[in-house]
């Protein structure tokens, strides 16, 4: 079971900086994850995310600042972390039960353990049958949640994941999500980066967004929606062709706007989007009417800026590009 403490943050860093060559990979960045948190570093590719994850876990060593990792550094709480880097890698010509085994006894498993473990977790993923199975054997997504298993199967008290999801198909992205939901819900405290921002949304609830190297947001996902709410409904006739002009007379309502076969509804700052709601509904007969969440996407470009690479990002990010 994960650990316990009185300090509330996982990790602390405190005005870090690291340089490649002339390019500046992250500048100047404070952070901190409070301890039990489900976090998710997002961006665009390049945005520096693997970056500050390789700091964390000190494979790499920040040019300035200073970086603590339950109390000390990664290396002396290694026992206490599990970590799946970005570069996925298996000792290929071992078999699955074996290689799970090791990682099981070098985390301080007794070899019993690590084996009843082992085969516990291949079933949570979905993998029966692959324990006598030589890694080499396993298809990329096979071969992914078996390290996903590898870095869970001590229990850490701090799970770091980089791109977990990255090549996954969605029934094995659905099983990975259902597993990082279950690790979370004993206490661990989850940290992994995506450029897919419709999962971060489905799983954290905090976020931290990282562009060109700064961080441009850091905090808990109700309030970003909150400070951003689009205050917009969108209300989807029953029949097509609608005039508008009803919707566009309701108190609260600034402006009207076509969106497909619909109508988006800007509110204004008194409005009560409950009343607004049942007003539209009784000013015109509606398939639906729901009010329009702000989405990780808009937020991002809403901060950044009208850039077209951020946008197109962004877009990707959304659609869950590779």
């Amino acid at each position: 079971m994960p650990h316990s403490s009185d300090d509330s943050t996982s990790i602390r860093i405190q005005g870090v900086s690291k340089r490649f060559g002339g390019h500046l990979a992250i500048g100047g960045l404070d952070l901190e994850i409070p301890r039990g948190s489900l976090c998710g570093l997002l961006g665009p590719n390049g945005a520096g995310k693997s970056t500050t994850i390789r700091m964390i876990m000190s494979i790499i060593h920040p040019d300035e600042g200073s970086l603590e990792v339950l109390g000390g550094s990664a290396l002396a709480a290694k026992d206490r972390i599990g970590y799946l880097p970005e570069e996925r890698g298996l000792y290929r010509k071992m078999r699955v039960g074996e290689f799970l085994r090791y990682i099981g006894r070098l985390k301080g498993l007794p070899g019993r353990e690590a084996a009843r473990r082992s085969g516990e977790w291949l079933e949570r993923l979905e993998l029966p049958g692959v324990l006598a199975k030589r890694c080499e054997e396993l298809s990329k997504g096979m071969q992914q949640k078996v390290q996903f298993a590898a870095a869970v199967m001590h229990e850490p008290e701090l799970l770091i994941l980089d791109e977990p999801f990255s090549g996954l198909d969605p029934v094995n992205v659905r099983t990975l999500t259902r597993a990082l939901e279950s690790i979370h819900a004993t206490g661990t405290t989850v940290l992994f980066s995506t450029h897919l921002m419709n999962q971060a949304e489905a799983l954290c609830d905090r976020i931290v967004l990282f562009d060109r190297g700064r961080k441009i947001l850091d905090e808990p996902l109700a309030s970003i929606r909150a400070r951003f709410d689009p205050r917009t409904i969108v209300a989807e006739p029953i029949e097509r062709g609608q005039d508008p002009a009803p919707l566009r007379g309701l108190d609260g309502v600034e402006t009207v706007t076509p969106a497909g076969d619909a109508f988006e509804l800007r509110l204004s700052s008194e409005a009560t989007p409950a009343s607004v709601l049942a007003a539209a509904a009784a000013a015109m007969p509606l398939a639906s009417a729901s009010l329009r969440r702000v989405s990780l996407e808009d937020v991002f470009i809403d901060l950044v800026g009208e850039r077209p690479e951020a946008i197109e990002q962004a877009q990707l990010a959304k659609a869950g590009a590779p």
